[in-house]
């Protein structure tokens, strides 16, 4: 087991990954809870045993459950169980069940304490970590959200044994983007350690920025094109197989303002092509469909707004021209 910690000064919390550590949620649960609502999926199929009174909550699944009506639907049998401001929700399961259920603790008595059992690779290394919750309006995707620090996190690997092979790869997107974020060498390393490791980097940058007021942002990368991807393909493209996309994509349009050269969008490609993953855009994507969709990312503050590479790095540049975005688009085909 490795146990990484989130620092944040008096909300600081760890996040243990290993093999089994499911099994420590009752020594990990809050001082005070005396009872848990357990948010999960019948498909999850994943057991925790918290040590108090508990209602299991379920969710169904698919995207369109990532809903304001599924966070109310929460919310009222939170209210019916009895959860006090004194209890906690346990989230278990993938990224959809963590934003979703961590929006709900967030809202609910005007904010509950929560902790993450997350049971697939895309959420053990991002959507439990840090704190953001959040759910899709037909307008896009996490357009309504609350930030809101877990107590703990409990990444479990042998949940990840049962995963679908294509919901794997989808957590392999995520992991491509950390190579990019200060993860050099990390296909060399086991899973746990793996996990362990972007888990650091992503701590890193939620202390250094939890409201994603600066810094935090650059862990956005990929995401421009990901979103927008997700949105257009109804979700039949998975977060982690948009991401890979999104990040080829990202690289050719560095490439296209002149901020890295040829060889460092190959990079990108040979760590997405490591990953087993996709990098060009899926046949019927339309570029004036994404282009439309970029326009209301959250980071679209002064003009569009991307997180790219550059001779410094990764760092949010503003007032990128649609000629190059659509060239760029055009390229990835």
């Amino acid at each position: 087991m490795i146990t990484v910690r989130v620092p944040l000064g008096d909300r600081s919390y760890e996040v243990l990954v290993g093999p089994g550590v499911r099994s420590l949620l009752a020594e990990k649960l809050p001082l005070g809870v005396r009872r848990v609502a357990v948010v999960t999926s019948e498909e999850i199929n994943v057991d925790v045993s918290p040590g108090v009174p508990a209602e299991v909550v379920l969710v169904p699944p698919g995207e369109e459950s990532k809903s304001l009506a599924t966070v109310e639907e929460l919310c009222r049998r939170f209210a019916r169980f009895g959860l006090t401001r004194s209890d906690a929700v346990v989230a278990v399961g993938g990224g959809l069940i963590t934003d979703v259920a961590g929006f709900a603790a967030a809202v609910y008595h005007r904010g509950v304490r929560a902790v993450f059992v997350p049971t697939s690779l895309l959420a053990q290394i991002d959507a439990a970590i840090g704190g953001k919750t959040g759910v899709n309006l037909p307008e896009g995707k996490n357009l309504v959200g609350a930030f809101w620090q877990p107590s703990a996190v409990l990444c479990d690997t042998e949940t990840l044994e049962s995963l679908p092979e294509r919901e794997f790869l989808s957590g392999k997107g995520e992991m491509a983007k950390y190579h990019f974020l200060g993860g050099a060498g990390l296909d060399g390393l086991p899973l746990v350690e793996r996990i362990a490791r972007c888990v650091e980097i992503k701590a890193r940058f939620v202390a250094e920025d939890e409201r994603e007021g600066g810094g935090r942002a650059l862990l956005n990368y990929g995401h421009t094109l990901a979103h927008a991807l997700e949105v257009t393909s109804g979700f039949g493209l998975r977060h982690g197989e948009a991401v890979a996309i999104g990040l080829i994509f990202a690289a050719e349009v560095a490439h296209g303002l002149g901020r890295i050269d040829r060889a460092r969008v190959e990079e990108h490609y040979r760590v997405v092509s490591s990953y087993k993953l996709l990098s060009r855009l899926p046949e019927d994507a339309k570029a004036e469909e994404l282009l439309a969709l970029f326009r209301r990312d959250k980071k679209a503050v002064e003009g569009l707004t991307m997180v790219l590479d550059g001779p410094g790095g990764l760092e949010l540049v503003q007032g990128i021209p649609d000629k190059i975005l659509t060239e760029s688009l055009e390229s990835i085909r």
